[in-house]
């Protein structure tokens, strides 16, 4: 295999808006929106794009909201790389979501911490500092 494992990930939200706000306060990025093929009938889906290069490190991906996918209580955690998993913390919860579980040591392979976001889904975020 000559790729990561993961390729692609998505993030089930119930407001876009507000779940984009969140993101783009916590990561200091813009999101981008993504067409649907389907948009000349009228969108299946909203989508946001996170920003990805194509042959960087890390795997792409997006917010979605789709009729009938409810975001939380889901088994799927994403980890966000940051300079500083505590800041990245805090500015998540000053954006309206809540600290699971503050920054703490894996060792070698750095640091992290655990956010739910605004819509309830939590998220990783991992620093090497």
């Amino acid at each position: 295999m000559t790729n990561n494992v993961v390729g692609w990930f998505e993030i089930y939200v119930e407001d876009m808006n507000r779940a984009r706000r969140f993101y783009e306060d916590v990561l200091g990025l813009e999101l981008a929106k993504m067409l649907s093929p389907a948009e000349a009938d009228g969108p299946l889906e909203e989508m946001c794009a996170f920003p990805a290069q194509q042959n960087a490190y890390g795997a792409p991906g997006a917010l979605v909201r789709m009729e009938g996918f409810k975001p939380g209580g889901n088994s799927v955690l994403v980890y966000f790389i940051c300079d500083d998993c505590a800041a990245a913390a805090a500015r998540a919860a000053a954006a309206g979501g809540r600290i699971f579980k503050d920054k703490f040591s894996i060792g070698q392979y750095g640091y992290i911490a655990l956010v739910n976001d605004i819509e309830g889904n939590m998220i990783g975020l991992h620093s090497m500092t």
